[in-house]
């Protein structure tokens, strides 16, 4: 059986444990995941039986790319009777019983959704965005060795930054930078977020106080940006001398991303700054002795936070004030958010094939953030480390770190 077969079969299993007779996945994203092809349209997923995908931009290329039957979408007016005859067993249920469908609520668009309850009357609609989520957070062999290959990719990326570094370069002169070689190296040119109005532009390289500046991200370190238009990472500012320069990046290859953090200085950082960067070490290693199948991903991050609270820096930690995220790490593939969260409320234990990036970090308003970030897929004795770059401050050169 293949990887995306074996994937649409464990989606029906758990539709079978929790009753839902069809899953409607439309979310680009998904539909590569279960099919193949993010062509758009509505890929059905039965309970029992093969999976239709109707498609209404481009047939021709579904049919090419999709591993499951590819059906022209046409007028919606009269889709549900076409849907009742090729899946009559969800659509004519005996005693005209409601057959029950999940849908994507959390990426799922409100005006879509009332189409499909409109061309699909009688349908009792459930919430499937957990149940298709949890299914993606244990990723196979080929799908980690995809986020390794961007490792490798980010990695180039970030010792060509640190070599290119001087006083005085903009921002986003630095970022673009890694943005050429990482292109040039097999990025797709996109890092995909699914959380509602959350973007990434590669990721986030700021220097100073710009790098403390809060934004909408959810993360720790939101960066000024280039205006309110686009109010996140890497500016204009030039970047200074002795001042912490986070350089937080990604790497897409074949839908796959990695998310790594290094801090580099030119010149050398103050001391508490330091010893604050150390700070974020010592929590990396002490999270990688407890990463290993069964362990409770609230208690990482429970055991994070009385680490910090322990070194005084409790109120640094993930940002600051009221901007402080209330995470330690996230899991990450296709998206830069999966699950698993290392949060207060996710009861999740680890298991073998879950990928997460780890990121514990320190915001200083005024002055900057340090940290650091790997990414680890945990494997049934512990876990291997993807990311392959040095850590470390990094200094700049001719400066000492």
């Amino acid at each position: 059986m293949d990887e995306r077969s074996a994937r649409r079969q464990r989606l029906q299993y758990k539709m079978k444990e929790t009753g839902i007779d069809v899953c409607v996945i439309t979310q680009n994203v998904d539909l590569y995941y279960f099919v193949g092809s993010m062509q758009t349209g509505y890929l059905f997923v039965p309970a029992e039986g093969e999976a239709i995908f109707y498609v209404r931009r481009s047939v021709a290329r579904a049919a090419w790319e999709a591993d499951v039957t590819v059906v022209e979408l046409g007028s919606m007016r009269g889709f549900g009777a076409r849907l009742a005859e090729a899946l009559p067993h969800v659509f004519r249920k005996p005693g005209g019983e409601a057959p029950i469908a999940a849908a994507e609520y959390d990426v799922l668009p409100v005006q879509q959704f009332q189409r499909l309850e409109g061309a699909l009357p009688g349908v009792k609609w459930v919430d499937g965005s957990t149940l298709i989520r949890e299914i993606r957070m244990i990723k196979s062999p080929l799908e980690i060795a995809a986020i390794r290959e961007s490792a490798r990719i980010v990695d180039i990326a970030y010792e060509t930054a640190v070599q290119s570094l001087r006083p005085g370069m903009p921002e986003v002169e630095l970022m673009a930078i890694v943005e050429s070689v990482i292109r040039k190296q097999g990025h797709m040119g996109l890092m995909r977020v699914r959380g509602y109005n959350q973007e990434i532009i590669t990721g986030m390289v700021g220097a100073g106080e710009a790098a403390a500046m809060p934004t909408y991200f959810d993360g720790p370190a939101g960066g000024q940006g280039l205006g309110p238009a686009s109010p996140q990472s890497s500016g204009r500012r030039p970047i200074g001398e002795n001042e912490p320069i986070l350089i937080d990046i990604g790497c897409c290859v074949e839908g796959y991303v990695i998310d790594q953090t290094r801090t580099a200085v030119i010149g050398e950082l103050p001391a508490d700054l330091r010893q604050a960067y150390e700070l974020a070490e010592r929590v990396l290693r002490e999270t990688e002795s407890r990463l290993k199948p069964g362990t409770i991903c609230e208690e990482l991050y429970a055991a994070a936070l009385e680490q910090v609270r322990e070194a005084g820096l409790g109120d640094h930690f993930m940002g600051f004030g009221g901007d402080q995220v209330k995470f330690l790490g996230h899991g990450i593939g296709l998206e830069i958010d999966e699950l698993p969260v290392l949060a207060k409320g996710f009861r999740y234990p680890l298991e073998a094939g879950m990928v997460i990036a780890i990121e514990p970090k320190f915001t200083f308003p005024g002055r900057g953030v340090v940290g650091i970030e790997n990414t680890y897929a945990i494997t049934e004795s512990g876990f291997e480390k993807l990311t392959v770059s040095r850590e470390g401050i990094a200094a700049a050169p001719g400066s000492r770190a």
